[in-house]
């Protein structure tokens, strides 16, 4: 298995393991990205919470899955958007108005469409969630 893309690696994990019926999940390798996802994650309550351990061959992390994700997946490429354009990749990534989020990356850090519309500002489309 190839890592060339370890957040798109990550989500599908998550989904194969919801799918299944587990209630929590492994997750390495991991980075600083995929920890501000999970938050928003979490926060969003789409997932339960995370713990991450520390070990000599790298990071990792496991998550208690709550079984509320429908689908998850990363936008490739990463499409810039401003701030007046969301509803363009809404239509495109969430089944419907008001369900789900999409994950951007901004000037102001990592966060979701839905308070980057609030902040009046543009950033990447990272993932979508719903």
């Amino acid at each position: 298995m190839t890592l060339n893309d370890p957040l798109a690696n990550t989500l599908s994990n998550i989904m194969n393991q919801e799918k299944n019926g587990k209630s929590t999940c492994v997750v390495k390798p991991i980075s600083t990205m995929i920890k501000k996802v999970f938050e928003i994650f979490e926060k969003e309550g789409y997932l339960g919470s995370f713990k991450v351990h520390e070990d000599s061959k790298g990071d990792w992390l496991t998550v208690n899955l709550l079984g509320s994700i429908n689908k998850a997946g990363v936008v490739k490429p990463r499409f810039s958007v401003t701030r007046n354009n969301f509803e363009k990749y809404e239509k495109r990534y969430l089944p419907a108005r008001n369900i789900g989020f999409m994950i951007v990356s901004t000037s102001q850090g990592i966060m979701t469409h839905h308070e980057a519309k609030e902040k009046n500002i543009g950033g990447r489309l990272i993932a979508y969630c719903y």
